[in-house]
């Protein structure tokens, strides 16, 4: 089985060892880099699964000779042990929804891939070694969306993942959903076949909603650098003071991430005749103006960007730091231990973690989507802003409507942000005849989190849809920064500038896209 499945058609595969970064996830997710497992691995896996088949002689251990959750008092009988481990998989394929967007899966599958390898499921090398095949090939399980409560962890959505691991259920395949016999067979692969407890290893744990993490993970991070740099280009429309972004100013208040995000901001500035010296303008000189026609200091969606985006910077490493560990961990039930020679049994498959960590991180990005909405108002809103048409409207005032339709979306999407934004890790409902009766509902937050980081990127595009019809409108494209310069133009080349009427819903999506891909 080892050979049949070497990944020899891969050139440069990334060594796989027992722990991974968010870096190397970003590589194997978003640039489809293939993994080939080290003999290290392969050594440990052995290892557990070894210890595991001599311990588990004479012994009551849970999921391997008993039955699952409430069925655990009933003892299985030699002969039905390899049923067992198929039935789990069976029953439990139970989800509904739409089904769970292969990127997800696939990360799904990763951490899946990494609870094996810290050698403590007792799983036989084989299983390690088809996930692998199935993460290199694209070979991606149809996962509903519903059906977890977060412990044992998400075993609804994972039976589905192991389903195809059997060789049933349905698959997605170079963009087509297909049975899954027939796509192992077109790839030369047998179906797992089960060993000891392979069955309830796979469906045991938090491994999807963790997959799901980290992609959500990874799309803020790059949502935040998003929200730096349309916050400077706004100030630059806006001719503001720069002083709010300075070193001295951020530095008198002791958080890493507002010191962080004005760092992001002067680098992004560095350059702009668009921004203003307060020195220059406000403390030299005789200044006898009864009104300044220019705004002293500007609303707070423009000057207190530090320290609006300085707590959402925190929460992504908190988030990050959170979901390395638990990637990087074995969260099943129970655990093998062959350093100690003995099976412990616990809880390693609640979701708490995850599940608290998405509901900050959904919240932070909501706070984000509103600092966006309001400075979408600024540009739109003449009166507020004083040196722009309403709606940035470039066409004939009246006869022509500019982005003014595109706000209700950005507003209407923002308030369902907020809604969203209520905490899902409090909700917990007993079930499984009471004996999970308290859980984590870590997936679910982790979906909403995904809705929520799906929405901010619509209420960001239209953001710069503003920005650059903005520049334009003042004719300052020259003036910007050399960062915002190429953001500008890199947009303009894709989303000309338009003075009348026409559907902007594909130009969204289309803005969406680069928002998502651009490097930055």
């Amino acid at each position: 089985m080892q050979k049949l499945y070497k990944t020899a058609y891969h050139t440069n595969p990334m060594l796989v060892e027992n722990t991974i970064t968010l870096a190397s996830l970003y590589k194997i997710l978003f640039e489809e880099e293939p993994l080939t497992l080290s003999d290290p691995c392969m050594q440990k896996l052995e290892e557990s699964f070894n210890f595991l088949k001599t311990f588990s002689n004479d012994k009551i251990i849970y999921g391997i000779n008993t039955g699952f959750g409430p069925m655990a008092q009933y003892r299985i009988e030699d002969e039905s042990l390899s049923q067992l481990q198929y039935n789990i998989i069976r029953s439990h394929a139970t989800g509904a929804g739409q089904p769970l967007p292969e990127l997800y899966v696939k990360a799904a599958m990763i951490a899946r891939l990494y609870t094996f390898l810290q050698g403590k499921s007792g799983v036989h090398k084989e299983l390690a070694l088809l996930i692998t095949e199935f993460i290199n090939r694209g070979i991606i399980p149809y996962v509903p969306e519903h059906g977890s409560v977060g412990a044992s962890g998400d075993l609804v959505q994972l039976a589905h993942i192991a389903l195809t691991l059997i060789g049933e259920g349905e698959v997605f395949y170079q963009g087509t959903k297909r049975d899954t016999a027939s796509v192992l067979a077109e790839n030369g692969l047998q179906p797992f076949q089960m060993h000891i407890r392979e069955g309830l290893s796979v469906t045991n744990g938090t491994s999807v909603m963790t997959g799901i993490g980290i992609v959500n993970l990874i799309y803020a991070r790059q949502l935040m650098q998003w929200a730096v740099g349309a916050s400077v280009m706004m100030n630059e429309i806006a001719a503001s003071y720069d002083d709010f972004m300075s070193e001295p100013l951020n530095g008198a208040k002791q958080h890493e991430g507002q010191q962080e995000i004005a760092r992001m901001m002067r680098q992004w500035v560095k350059g702009s005749l668009c921004v203003r010296k307060r020195e220059n303008e406000l403390y030299n000189g005789k200044h006898e103006e009864k009104i300044f026609t220019h705004k002293v200091q500007p609303y707070y969606s423009l000057r207190c960007i530090p320290q609006i985006l300085g707590p959402v910077y925190d929460e992504l490493l908190n988030a990050e730091k959170v979901l390395i560990n638990e990637i990087n961990s074995a969260c099943d039930n129970p655990i093998v231990d062959p350093d100690t020679q003995n099976v412990y049994h616990g809880g390693n498959f609640h979701g708490d973690y995850v599940s608290f960590e998405m509901d900050k991180l959904k919240i932070a990005v909501t706070k984000l989507t509103m600092l966006a909405e309001r400075q979408i108002n600024y540009l739109f809103h003449d009166r507020i802003n004083g040196i722009l048409p309403p709606f940035v409207n470039m066409g004939v005032l009246g006869l022509n409507y500019g982005l003014q339709a595109s706000q209700f979306t950005a507003t209407s999407t923002t308030a369902e942000c907020q809604t969203l934004s209520n905490p899902m890790y409090v909700h917990s409902i007993p079930n499984n005849n009471d004996n999970q009766d308290i859980v984590s509902m870590g997936t679910n937050s982790a979906l909403m989190a995904k809705t929520v980081i799906e929405n901010a990127y619509q209420v960001m595009a239209i953001l710069m849809m503003g920005i650059v019809q903005a520049i334009d409108c003042l004719d300052i494209a020259g003036r910007l920064s050399p960062r915002s310069q190429q953001a500008y133009q890199e947009i303009r080349a894709f989303f000309p500038v338009f003075r009348e009427d026409t559907p902007k819903y594909k130009e969204i999506e289309e803005m969406i896209i680069f928002l998502k891909k651009k490097q930055l």
